[in-house]
């Protein structure tokens, strides 16, 4: 079987290291620290795949598998009152909720339940979901002068102390799902990517802010490169905690690749990119790297080059072609959620169908059956499952 290491580091960034085995917490330089050996996966396909090796069928999960297309879980946030971002607070609720898809489909992993701005509250932006507009800024960065009212770490220990102040309750939600997960199925840790929580930061959630980020490129050059680089040293402490304390596979989301063109991509966004993937290797190299940058297809070839091991297709991506220029490249996607829509016209048997049409230009080895945009909140259970059936009734 192939897992995460059986030990974890405690300490990172030239603190001290302690090596433990099983849940333990000590003091390292004067702050308490949890540790966990994970249990050896008993279904390993995911993390096999990843890696490039060969698997007897095709693993499967989905973009936003635990949330609103559920009916449990519109039940829980019933039962307990709470919305969104106030299940986001409790590791309970989001062990709960992370576990809901796992009960009820097939699937090779559980992800993290959680959202890609967590990192942008704990910098100190402000993030509300008021009903039925999902989720809003609304008070982003609008000039060098606002930086004032935000944390951007300059250095490794700084984003440290961000994660261990103000993410912590995720860390511990991702130790308590792997306990729980009792080694059945890896779980997936993630964040957004730079360039997409600096859109939220300066851009808020409105149209208009859809242009905000390369107008901070364009005329705050050097307050956008700060914001960048303190993202990036952030989301690396962020994600490295999420492998220390169980995950077994790490996704970085570049959910707003759209809204940026690909000189701007390749300037601000890959740079990036690049460093939290050597830096994530250097640090686990057992654990591998998934990567989606939606609306940046373009990038795939290069985002392959600089580390990632899994690259995630859009609906921007012409499967065929793609498979063609990396043969050798474990792919991620990229079935689209509409076809598990009944108000679309889709049945059990037109999901089957279109599942045999993926695996038949994508092929089942070196690929990770996935969507190529999150469930929305339409889709039918009965649909859903039967994507999932589908693919794993095929051979690989």
């Amino acid at each position: 079987m192939h897992g995460v290491p059986a030990t974890f580091q405690a300490a990172v960034c030239g603190r001290a290291a302690v090596l433990l085995l099983g849940w333990s917490t000590v003091a390292v330089s004067g702050m308490a620290v949890a540790a966990r050996a994970a249990p050896a996966l008993q279904n390993d396909l995911m993390v096999r795949a990843a890696r490039g090796e060969a698997t007897t069928k095709t693993p499967v999960w989905l973009f936003r598998q635990a949330g609103r297309h559920l009916p449990e879980y519109n039940e829980y946030k019933a039962t307990t009152g709470k919305n969104f971002l106030q299940l986001l607070q409790d590791p309970a609720d989001v062990a709960e909720v992370t576990l809901q898809p796992v009960r009820r489909y097939d699937l090779d992993a559980a992800i993290l339940f959680s959202d890609i701005l967590v990192v942008a509250e704990a910098l100190g932006i402000a993030v509300e979901m008021p009903g039925g507009k999902g989720i809003l800024v609304p008070e982003p960065l609008r000039s060098p002068a606002d930086l004032e009212r935000v944390t951007l770490p300059a250095d490794p220990d700084a984003a440290v102390a961000v994660v261990e102040e103000k993410l912590s309750h995720v860390i511990a939600s991702v130790r308590l799902i792997v306990e729980k997960l009792e080694g059945r199925i890896p779980l997936i840790g993630f964040s957004a990517a730079p360039w997409t929580l600096f859109y939220y930061m300066v851009g808020g959630s409105s149209k208009k802010g859809q242009e905000e980020g390369e107008r901070w490129l364009r005329e705050y050059p050097e307050a956008s490169a700060r914001i960048l680089d303190a993202l990036q040293l952030v989301v690396i402490e962020y994600m490295s905690a999420q492998a220390e304390n169980g995950a077994s596979i790490l996704q970085l989301f570049e959910a707003m690749g759209e809204f940026i063109g690909p000189d701007n991509f390749e300037s601000a966004a890959l740079p990036r990119m690049e460093g939290i993937a050597k830096a994530l290797k250097a640090r686990h190299p057992d654990v591998p790297l998934m990567v989606f940058p939606r609306g940046a297809a373009y990038s795939l070839p290069k985002l392959g080059e600089i580390g990632f091991d899994v690259l995630t297709l859009d609906n921007t991506a012409d499967w065929a072609t793609v498979r063609d220029e990396l043969p050798d490249v474990c792919l991620q996607g990229a079935f689209s959620p509409s076809r598990l829509v009944r108000d679309n016209g889709a049945t059990p048997e037109t999901v089957a169908a279109e599942v045999t049409a993926m695996l038949d230009t994508l092929g089942g080895q070196k690929l990770i059956a996935n969507l190529c945009e999150g469930l929305s909140g339409k889709e039918d259970p009965e649909l859903v499952n039967a994507f999932v059936e589908a693919v794993h009734a095929r051979e690989a």
